[in-house]
């Protein structure tokens, strides 16, 4: 789950511990509001992911990152 607390240009990346892109889960403008999405590991080991979301306001200079660390376990 995240949200958008204006219409923004917004990235939703997987990432494993080496800093190598694992799946882009999201790479679209968004309107405002509140979003879920799923992230399907199947083929993945398990281990320490981070997720960073990257949102750029349309219109305007506000730019929002956030990085959280996940766990897989199988």
């Amino acid at each position: 789950h995240f949200g958008v607390p204006i219409e923004s240009k917004v990235t939703l990346t997987i990432y494993d511990m080496h800093g190598r892109t694992v799946k882009t889960l999201v790479q679209m403008q968004l309107q405002a509001g509140s979003y879920t999405t799923t992230w399907k590991a199947v083929n993945l080991s398990s281990g320490v992911y981070y997720c960073r979301m990257e949102a750029i306001g349309v219109g305007t200079n506000r730019c929002f990152t956030e990085t959280k660390k996940l766990i897989l376990l199988k």
